[in-house]
């Protein structure tokens, strides 16, 4: 168990852990300390100078090693005769610390106007407008006019390709090194590096392709100034001028909790879109960091159906006559529904007598549901990954594998190709046999074993056997783990609805791919079905198209593959007349006599015997971690089952 160590910062009294940096102590009292370099998931380097403070230590006898004590008793206190950085500096037993005295804020003034000597006057028309950390300090402790000739100012280029979706603007750089060192500290790819000497250094790529990196976006969000910015996002809007809501990532099973920044626009005639995607700190889930496929989600469809082509009352009911009269309807679903969605169309198919299979390439649905998460992860522990090559079909738990490497968990990869995982491996095999006897034998060394696999129900049966503590699906969509926690049988080979009426619910390709077997479809999806339309035609089958809203425009919950539930807002209006999914499911159950709840929090409640108010409980000490622009979780981190 970690010690506490008491200190005194600005006379305020405060016990932290022991290894804890004087800034991190010093924000759990509400004192912040200013830095640039600084990041409380990356290891200190003291780079900007900027969190200068006066620190004090007891003095101590050096003969007898006793606390030399003042007159009246209290400990005695040795100041250095210099500032010291205060991110460099570990805290410790009786220390100390002077952050706002008069020579504390001169040498953070002067830090500050080094600073300040050539960065361009870009505030009116920079992204980081209104969220810079430059700005923010010279707005505490900047001096009220530069003493710095303007004419002397250096200039650099403006308008650099670091990838096709990372653009750098060297003027406005201040060295700080976050982005390098995030690059090369957490996610373990050095794609980036400096260049040059002294004033002409200079942030550059160092991969081909350039910023070669999974993760590229987040250096945008821990960057103090607006050097790094966007592809997507640049000149797209104002921080103060869009809304924030908490989501939740729909682009693989990890979870990853987010926030949509919304905003009328002009290009769509005055709709609310969404602008950007930004990471919403859950410790046990992203951290404050999302891959690039999360952040980058493309949330508009001009091509999608709005309404049902025959209205929505004729729509209803035709949908119910067919299911009806069906003798033996069956119900489809894929991961990309919320629990909501699911729960009511498993509900209506039991209560017509019907199956309900969800449809996923990965097998062993019904062996996750008895493990959990593999959380932190590190010395003692072993992690085998089969089967997935997580980097890309889940970058989050890809870093959060390679993490656990850094803190001494052993990894097996077993893999038919190679991947960017290999790198941090103990050991690799391309042979899924192998890979299995491997682990074996090291989760007979371990405290806790992790698995997580992408294969058949052969397998995921064959990493069940070995019993670990816990076993991950690493699923196609979003929330096919709620549909196993649910009960829905799993299905890979659509065949099954041959000359079958079916009600199937989810991507617009699973629309398509039951058109082509089925003889009656009732379609719901808030994706584009276009290719519903054409295969229709082209195969005769007969189909009623019910348009749902997508996750960004309902409220709703997702499991994650770690059997984690949590909340999502509805971020935008709904578009034309689409409904939620699990209304739709209601609407269509009613006309067939089965009556269903038409509320999303009352749907929940039959399920997971869990409220909303469960999923928004937060966890107020994570916000410590924060270093950047990741939203503080203020909207819950929902419960592990």
């Amino acid at each position: 168990m970690t010690k506490d160590i008491t200190l005194t910062i600005d006379g305020k009294e405060v016990s932290v852990p022991a290894g804890t940096l004087i800034p991190d102590a010093a924000k759990k009292i509400g004192i912040d300390i200013p830095v640039f370099c600084y990041h409380p998931k990356m290891e200190p380097v003291g780079m900007c100078r900027q969190c200068l403070v006066e620190i004090g230590r007891p003095a101590f006898d050096r003969t007898t090693g006793e606390a030399v004590l003042e007159e009246d008793g209290s400990p005695k206190i040795n100041w250095g005769w210099k500032l010291e950085t205060s991110c460099t500096n570990p805290v410790s037993e009786g220390m100390v610390v002077n952050t706002k005295s008069e020579k504390a804020v001169k040498g953070q003034n002067e830090m500050l106007e080094f600073q300040l000597l050539s960065h361009p006057l870009d505030c009116p028309v920079c992204d980081k407008g209104g969220e810079c950390l430059l700005q923010d300090l010279t707005l505490a402790h900047g001096g009220t006019e530069s003493r710095f000739n303007f004419d002397e100012k250096r200039h650099a280029e403006k308008k650099v390709a670091l990838s096709d979706l990372i653009w750098l603007d060297r003027e406005r750089c201040i060295q700080c090194g976050r982005c390098v060192r995030f690059q090369s500290e957490i996610v373990g790819e050095a794609v980036l590096g400096f260049e040059a000497r002294g004033s002409h250094t200079q942030i550059m790529t160092t991969s081909e392709p350039g910023f070669d990196s999974a993760f590229s976006g987040n250096t945008t969000d821990i960057c103090p100034v607006g050097a790094l910015t966007t592809a997507q996002f640049r000149f797209g809007a104002r921080p103060w001028e869009m809304e924030a809501t908490a989501s939740v990532c729909t682009e693989c099973p990890v979870g990853c909790n987010t926030v949509l920044n919304t905003r009328r626009d002009v290009k769509t005639g005055g709709k609310v879109v969404v602008k950007r995607v930004m990471p919403r700190q859950n410790e046990s889930v992203n951290e404050t960091w999302i891959c690039d496929k999360g952040r980058f989600t493309d949330f508009s469809a001009d091509s999608r159906l709005t309404a049902p082509s025959i209205g929505w009352t004729d729509a209803i009911a035709s949908a119910a006559q067919n299911l009806s009269a069906a003798d033996e309807p069956i119900f489809v679903v894929d991961g990309s529904l919320p629990n909501e969605d699911l729960f009511n169309i498993k509900s209506l198919a039991d209560e017509v007598g019907a199956k309900a299979y969800c449809y996923s390439e990965v097998g062993g649905g019904e062996l996750t549901t008895k493990s959990g998460t593999y959380g932190k992860s590190g010395a003692g522990d072993a992690i085998l990954v089969i089967g997935s090559d997580l980097y890309v079909d889940a970058p989050i738990f890809w870093l959060r594998a390679k993490q656990a490497v850094d803190r001494g968990a052993t990894l097996i990869v077993a893999t038919e190709e190679e991947t960017r995982l290999d790198n941090f491996a103990s050991t690799v095999v391309r042979d899924f046999a192998q890979g299995l006897e491997a682990a074996k034998e090291a989760f007979s060394k371990a405290e806790n074993t992790v698995i997580l696999y992408k294969g058949d129900d052969a397998l995921a049966q064959s990493c069940a056997d070995l019993n670990p503590t816990s076993l991950v699906g690493v699923w196609n969509d979003a929330n096919t783990q709620g549909a196993w926690e649910m009960g829905y049988e799993a299905i890979s080979d659509l065949d099954v609805l041959k000359g079958k009426t079916v009600y199937v619910a989810g991507k617009s390709a699973l629309v398509a791919s039951a058109l082509e077997v089925a003889k009656f479809v009732v379609a719901q999806t808030a994706e584009d079905v276009q290719i519903a339309v054409s295969i229709t035609e082209a195969s005769g089958s007969k189909c009623v198209t019910l348009p749902s809203r997508n996750i960004s425009e309902s409220l709703g919950t997702f499991t994650s593959a770690e059997r984690r539930v949590q909340l999502f807002h509805p971020a935008v209006p709904a578009e034309g007349d689409t409904l939620p999914g699990f209304v739709i499911t209601a609407q269509v159950a009613e006309k067939m006599g089965v009556t269903l709840d038409i509320e999303a929090e009352d749907i929940f409640a039959n399920f997971f015997d869990l409220s909303y108010a469960d999923l928004s409980k937060t966890n107020p000490e994570e916000k410590l971690l924060i270093g950047g622009n990741c939203y503080e979780n203020t909207q819950g981190v929902g419960v592990q089952l």
